[in-house]
């Protein structure tokens, strides 16, 4: 099998459909084609990387870039990864949703992610509030 590292060295781009939930809203498993080029210059903000994580690949927002490294967060996920410089393969320069192709200097896709990341304090909060009344409603009944 072919590795993304190998594709995007032969061709320069990778496109895929995606697996795993932890970009949504923004794309939704086995529905959502994302492409992905080679990195041109240092990431930055907001930008999607592509990575690796051990045997895995990982789509992930750069949250801060740091000096050799990232601060990375999938949009549906609360955690915090820091990612080596080395271990970033790619970048997302757009997405197809239903047969419409969207790029990431789109007004609309760039007006998405500032805020979705500006109301992240408030969705871990409503997580936090899901989880603990989730563990209650088990406990209790």
């Amino acid at each position: 099998m072919t590795s993304f590292e190998e594709l995007l060295a032969r061709d320069g781009k990778l496109v895929y459909k995606t697996r795993g939930v932890s970009m949504m809203p923004m794309l939704h498993e086995n529905r959502d084609l994302v492409f992905i080029t080679v990195p041109q210059r240092r990431l930055r903000k907001y930008d999607v990387a592509l990575y690796k994580r051990g045997d895995s690949y990982v789509l992930h927002r750069v949250l801060k870039p740091g000096d050799g490294f990232y601060l990375i967060r999938g949009d549906n996920t609360y955690t915090v990864e820091k990612v080596p410089d080395d271990k970033v393969i790619g970048v997302l320069t757009g997405f197809k949703r239903k047969g419409k192709e969207y790029s990431v200097d789109h007004k609309g896709y760039r007006a998405y992610v500032r805020i979705w990341c500006a109301i992240y304090p408030l969705r871990a909060v409503y997580a936090c509030i899901r989880r603990t009344a989730g563990r209650l409603v088990k406990r209790f009944g």
